[in-house]
């Protein structure tokens, strides 16, 4: 099954896209990505977005114009994307996260916008959407849905280790997944990746630069450890896994209320502050959940700051590789997670996630079949579906399949 993904995330720096085949093995699910890449937002959408995201107040026509712009533009990149190709079995769009609520330890909602009916009239295709909504209103946390992703496909390296395999996704906020040999998950949020620092770098220029391209900033810097001090001190910091955060939590206010004792870093400084509270923050949740693991498998915008890799890799004390040499790109790891998804959910296979409570795991997400409806599912010689809830993922590459 050719499943195309689509999603933003929380830095919403870009539509991201991959092409992923999903075959049932005999053992195992069999995953190719085909192709992947980034539509960039328009100004415009961008800023809509952006505004959403950092809680402006919008009234019903402002909100409906969210919901559409977004649609369309994933229906743009969709057809942008796939251009040239065979139209895919099905597709995935998560959309926009715009809110993630959180109170006191529980998610009570979550809110993700971008009118699928737009990607379905544009593509010709089923289009799954809402994904993380089904496990929110079965008492879970909605998050980090990676974890279902990474406890099909680390289980056999944690075996071969004989120690636990941890992923770290660096987007706007950091997502640490931690799989044993056992095949036993956890997986949470631990804080802001790059969300404080874009956030800081792009007001500090105007909008010149919207993130520290190669770490240069924070290269540039010096860590001012009672600035550090104070950004650690966030409560979120202290709570007990499974946690889940979001922008809304990690906001410009937070780093403006720690510079508030009166002292003037550089901006240099501040950037490569916030740099090391990312990393702090993630060696400190690793050596809570997994003080054992054997590696630490890193994609997202962040794994592309050399700085940030260096810092991880100094204060969590284990090897730290991008998923692109575990055959994911590291800037599509998401997006392929998700075509994985849209398969698991087109057969009805529940998703079993750090802080779902036991015995209600929910199948991911809604289908807009307005226009085409779901592909034949695959099925061995009984009849009876396949490609299920017990099977392990395996990522190849086209020539390996071929």
């Amino acid at each position: 099954m050719r499943i195309l993904a689509l999603q933003s995330g929380t830095s919403a720096d870009g539509i991201d896209a991959a092409l992923v085949s999903v075959t049932a093995g005999v053992d195992a699910l069999d995953v190719v990505v085909e192709r992947w890449g980034t539509e960039p937002w328009l100004a415009a959408e961008r800023a809509l977005v952006m505004g959403a995201v950092a809680g402006e107040r919008l009234d019903q026509a402002e909100w409906c114009r969210l919901e559409t712009t977004v649609g369309q533009a994933f229906a743009r990149a969709a057809v942008s994307f796939a251009a040239g190709a065979p139209r895919p079995d099905l597709v995935c769009a998560h959309g926009q996260t715009v809110f993630h609520g959180v109170e006191a330890g529980a998610v009570w909602g979550t809110l993700q916008v971008g009118e699928p009916a737009w990607i379905a009239r544009a593509t010709g295709c089923a289009v799954l959407f809402n994904v993380r909504v089904a496990d929110v209103a079965a008492g879970g946390q909605g998050a980090p849905l990676i974890s279902a992703f990474d406890a099909r496909w680390l289980r056999t390296a944690a075996e071969r280790a004989g120690a636990p395999i941890a992923s770290l996704n660096l987007g706007g906020i950091a997502n640490l997944q931690v799989v044993r040999p056992d095949g036993t998950v956890s997986g949470f949020d631990t804080g802001p990746a790059n969300a404080l620092l874009d956030a800081y770098l792009t007001r500090e220029t105007e909008g010149a630069e919207t993130f520290d391209r190669d770490g240069r900033h924070a290269a540039a810097g010096r860590v001012d450890a009672a600035l550090l001090g104070r950004l650690l001190a966030h409560p979120y910091f202290a709570l007990a896994a499974p946690k889940t955060t979001g922008r809304e939590t990690f906001t410009l206010a937070t780093v403006d209320e720690a510079l508030a004792d009166g002292s003037v870093p550089t901006p240099d400084d501040v950037c490569a502050t916030l740099t090391e509270l990312t990393a702090a923050s993630v060696a400190d949740a690793l050596h809570r959940a997994a003080p054992d693991a054997a590696r630490l498998v890193v994609s997202g915008g962040g794994a592309r700051n050399p700085v940030l890799l260096e810092r991880i890799a100094a204060l969590a004390g284990v090897p730290v590789e991008s998923s692109d040499a575990w055959g994911i790109p590291a800037d599509a790891r998401e997006a392929v997670m998700f075509g994985v998804l849209a398969y698991l959910s087109a057969l009805r296979v529940p998703l079993e996630l750090p802080g779902t409570p036991e015995g209600r795991a929910a199948v991911a997400g809604q289908w807009d079949l307005s226009v085409a409806p779901l592909p034949a599912l695959p099925t061995v010689p009984d009849g009876t579906v396949t490609g299920g809830a017990s099977q392990r993922l395996r990522v190849r590459t086209r020539e390996e399949r071929q």
